[in-house]
This record gives structure tokens, sequence and C-alpha cells, in this order.
């Protein structure tokens, strides 16, 4: 039977959907980020004239479209805010999260855990051995091999668009790329729009016989999506509620390599102090305070050294002598 667990790290917190000893589907959050579900207050900056959207802001500064406004809603009001859907960072702009107006004087209602994986999963104090790597590797490469060929994804302000390529021949291709494909929409947590160019099938049967393999290994992910056009392409469109893995890794690649050595660095064995080799870049993500929580967690001193010669995610961690 499927279960989340749920892992509590330095500056994330993942969760993955296990069962039989593999993972089904992954999520991450950071702190201080507005995330779906979540309600607030914030003040009402600005309206459009005539319209029932505006830009609200919350104390911390974090900016929200907000619909459903009513007509007495007024610039400089504080209202509720029910976020439905956290900011996404794309290349060259940063599209804000999204809420609906709820009210100006009740109090925010609790969010359902059930609607929150963070909050229904068993926290475990680590993740079965290699399963986030896994996921996390995936996600850097922007790659995921199947026997006969590959998936490379990638995320534009578009959408998510995933290619197929491989030695097969284009319809035994285009079939076997069907289950990493599913594998791979539930492990970065994908949304919104996605365009999948699987190999060219002039053959209408050929086209059909994938559309019916999409069919059947989709039926639980809920989404829309077309038909298989002549030139092997097919949109999928989801419910986004957030950044996906593969948004972190292309909009905030430091942080999240900083974030991999620091859960590298907790899972250390052994006597000693905790040594971190990074690349220089990655030094200034390494916030004092996620380095004195890694220490508290440890009990052990840290030190961080940088090697311009690193890959920027393959920062390691070890123990060294006092």
């Amino acid at each position: 039977m499927a279960e989340w667990l749920v892992e509590h790290g330095i500056g994330e917190q993942r969760a993955l959907l296990v069962e039989n000893g593999s993972v089904v589907a992954a999520k991450t959050r950071w702190p201080g980020e507005l995330r779906a579900g979540q309600m607030v207050h914030a003040k009402l900056v600005s309206r459009h004239a005539g319209k029932d959207r505006g830009v609200a802001r919350t104390d911390a500064g974090r900016e929200i479209l907000v619909d459903k406004l009513p007509r007495g809603a007024s610039e400089g009001a504080t209202i509720g805010v029910a976020v439905t859907r956290a900011a996404i960072a794309e290349r060259g702009r940063l599209k804000r999260a999204q809420g609906r107006y709820f009210g100006t004087d009740r109090e925010p209602p609790e969010q359902d855990p059930a609607s929150d994986v963070f909050l229904l999963g068993d926290a475990v104090r680590r993740l079965p051995d290699g399963l986030w790597e896994e996921v996390w590797d995936a996600a850097w490469e922007g790659e995921i091999a199947f026997a006969g060929g590959s998936l490379l994804l990638a995320v534009t302000p578009a959408m998510t668009v995933i290619d197929i390529d491989g030695d097969l021949p284009p319809r035994e291709l285009a079939l076997a790329a069907v289950a990493p494909l599913t594998r791979a929409l539930r492990w970065f947590d994908c949304g919104g729009s996605i365009g999948v160019d699987f190999p060219t099938l002039p053959a209408k049967a050929d086209r059909r016989a994938v559309d019916n393999a999409l069919d059947s290994a989709l039926a639980e992910w809920p989404h829309e999506r077309t038909a298989m056009n002549g030139f092997g392409f097919v949109q999928l469109v989801a419910r986004q509620e957030g950044p996906s893995l593969l948004h972190r890794m292309a909009s905030s690649r430091v942080g999240a390599a900083a974030r991999a050595v620091l859960r590298r660095a907790e899972g250390l064995e052994g006597a000693g102090a905790i040594r971190l080799t990074v690349h220089p870049a990655l030094k200034a993500k390494l916030k004092p305070e996620w380095l004195d929580e890694l220490a508290r967690r440890t009990g052990r001193e840290v030190s961080v050294e940088t090697d311009p010669g690193i890959a920027l995610g393959a920062g390691h961690a070890q123990m060294v002598e006092r």
C-alpha cells in the first residue's frame, strides 16, 4: 500500500509517495513560500477598474493575484485570501502566487490536513536510502533513461516540454516511453501545460495505440489531453499548485544544490567535525542559520570550503578530525 513519507530537512521539506519500495510521486516545499490551500491576510494594493481582480501583498512582502473581489473591496483594505497556486519563478520573470478573496473580518480557517501531504504523511528522520536521490538526480539532469530511449525534460515560460529520444523503431519507442513519462509527471510534481514530443507516427493505428496506452497509464492522474497529432505531439493540462521540481532546478539551481549538500551532511555517521566542500557559488547560498541548524541537529562543528573545480551539483560532505 502506498504511503506518504515526509522528511523535514534544512531549508526544504521533502515528501515521497512510496509503494513496494519504489517512488510513486514526490513533492517539495521551501520555507517562506505561499502554498496552495493556505489562508492568509494581505493588503489589497491595487485592483483593476471595473474588474474583480487585483494584487494583494502580505506582511512578508509576498504578492498574490486575487480574483473574486467584491465591489466594495478598496485599495488599502486588508482582505483574506485563499491561495490557489504558489508563485513560480521562470526564466526572466516571476509568476505571482494566485488566490481568491474569502472575506475581510473573519480569521483564516485552518487547512484540512487531508489536502496536504506534508501534514498527512508520516514524518521520518530520513527517507529510505536512495529514493530521494533517484528523484533529485533525474530532475537535476533533466533526463530519465529507459530501455531503448530516454525522456529529456525542460521548463519554458509557456509549458514543460518532454522530448522522447531513442534507438527503437518509432512505434516501439513511443509505447516504451509511456510508463517512464507517467512516472516523471508524478516524480516531479508536474502541472500546468505539458507538451510531449513523441516520435512522428504517420499511421493512425500507431497513434491510436499510443493514445490508448496513455489513457490507461494516466487514468489515475487528473488531467486533460489532446490526441496525438500527425507530428507525434501530445499536450497535457493538469492542475498546477506550485513550482515543480523541474522548475526549482531551472530557476533556483544553486539553492537546490545547497539544500542537497546539507542533506548529505546531515546523513553522515561517525565521529568528528563536518566539512562541506562546494563550488564557490554555493557558499553564498548556505545561510548561516542553515549551517547553525546543521550543527544543532548533528551535534558537530561545521566548516565550509570552496573548490572552483567542483561541479555545482557535486558538493560533498565528509567527517574530519576536530
